[in-house]
């Protein structure tokens, strides 16, 4: 076993590329929940996104294209569990269900002619003058676009939730839709936009891990961080900052599994891979047990079916 094999930067640097779609993936579900809608789809969407930017990425020799189309994708699913949830008002938590396993068979269908098969590289944005600080340069101003995009969307979607009309809106409709409707607004409607909002950052976490983190496409690769994702938005208490919090915590766990094992350290594999989905349980665990704080994070109409003549 030797732990000097493990460079401490280096650590840092991958685990903001390893965070990357799982903060994507929680920042799209916290606006869902938000909004008052519980969406267990986000595996399927993470692979629909995957699979579709992976493949628009090779046929067009862009990556800025197959993000945009995983985006695309990742929406359009969302879109059918909106119409089931939302209009024909079935129930959310099976309709999220059935939107994973309808998510990962079409996208073990749609990449059977990938496997194996190089994306084109995403090019890395160097911060001009930051960048060339020394040790926290390469660190933490030279990575990609998605990178800068994920935590720009941290402070965005903090911002509108505290500040805007829009955020004052979606947190209405969340904690009361019936007090929202009285008062004119489109209940439907904003959680539909919700919704896609969320399919669309589920889409674009499933597109990076394709396109930047593996780089390839495996049938089945998001491996459960869909299902991290969403213990995440739990863990943060419905905060923006504390997912990205979540989100670094849970990716530096899965990349300090990785540098154990390299380093030679006498665990069996098997345990350093499931640490990261153990953490998941304990955090949920530790969350729920302290006085319910989690559980008065939550929007109050959480998961519950509106109609409008109700």
């Amino acid at each position: 076993m030797d732990l000097s094999a493990i460079n401490p930067l280096v650590l840092i640097t991958t685990l903001m590329i390893a965070a990357t779609p799982i903060l994507l993936a929680a920042l799209g579900e916290l606006v869902v929940e938000k909004s008052g809608v519980l969406n267990l789809g986000v595996e399927g969407m993470m692979i629909t996104g995957a699979i579709c930017g992976f493949a628009i990425a090779v046929e067009t020799g862009n990556p800025a294209i197959g993000m945009l189309a995983a985006m695309v994708g990742g929406a359009m699913l969302s879109l059918i569990f909106a119409f089931l949830t939302q209009i024909l008002l079935a129930n959310q938590v099976a309709t999220g269900l059935a939107l994973t396993l309808f998510g990962l068979g079409l996208s073990s269908l749609l990449g059977q002619g990938y496997v194996g098969v190089k994306p084109p590289s995403t090019p890395k944005i160097e911060i001009p003058l930051l960048a060339d600080l020394p040790i926290v340069g390469p660190v933490l101003f030279q990575h990609d676009m998605v990178v800068y995009f994920s935590i720009f969307m941290v402070v965005v979607i903090w911002a509108t939730l505290k500040y805007s009309r829009l955020g004052l809106v979606l947190r209405a409709v969340g904690e009361s839709h019936d007090a929202a409707h009285a008062l004119g607004y489109k209940v439907v409607r904003i959680r539909i936009m919700a919704i896609m909002f969320g399919g669309a950052m589920a889409g674009l976490g499933g597109a990076y891990l394709s396109l930047v983190r593996v780089p390839q496409w495996v049938d089945g690769m998001t491996a459960g961080a869909g299902w991290i994702a969403l213990a995440i938005v739990v863990f943060a208490s419905w905060r923006a900052g504390r997912v990205l919090l979540g989100a670094y915590l849970f990716g530096g766990v899965t990349i300090l599994q990785l540098n154990l094992q390299a380093a030679g350290v006498n665990l069996p594999v098997e345990y350093l891979s499931m640490s990261p989905y153990l953490i998941t349980i304990l955090v949920l665990v530790i969350m729920s047990a302290k006085g319910g704080r989690a559980a008065l994070g939550a929007p109050a109409a959480l998961g519950r079916v509106f109609h409008a003549s109700s």
